[in-house]
């Protein structure tokens, strides 16, 4: 069982540490050792960190299904193109 200390520590390590692969499993370990905390002022002490955590997931999941603009723009013009040349057969 970890102490109150170490469970912070962990916290902060899990935050400094993550990266895009592994954002999912880090994230899920400190919410677990947040809910192991006793009281509300433990909590407190690592909020920042459980909400960057959460950012960071947010952006990474939000960019790996951002395309350009310009991608955007080419395939709808290119299906909208399509869609016109078989209305005017």
């Amino acid at each position: 069982m970890l102490s109150s200390e170490q469970k912070v520590a962990e916290i902060k390590r899990l935050y400094y540490q993550t990266s895009r692969p592994t954002i999912q499993q880090d994230l899920g370990r400190a919410i677990d050792l947040v809910k192991s905390m006793v009281n509300e002022e433990e909590r407190e002490r690592v909020a920042v960190y459980m909400d960057g955590l959460s950012q960071m997931r947010s952006e990474w999941a939000r960019e790996r299904n951002w395309k350009p603009k310009s991608l955007k723009n080419k395939n709808a013009g290119a299906q909208t193109d399509a869609a016109s040349r078989r209305r005017r057969r």
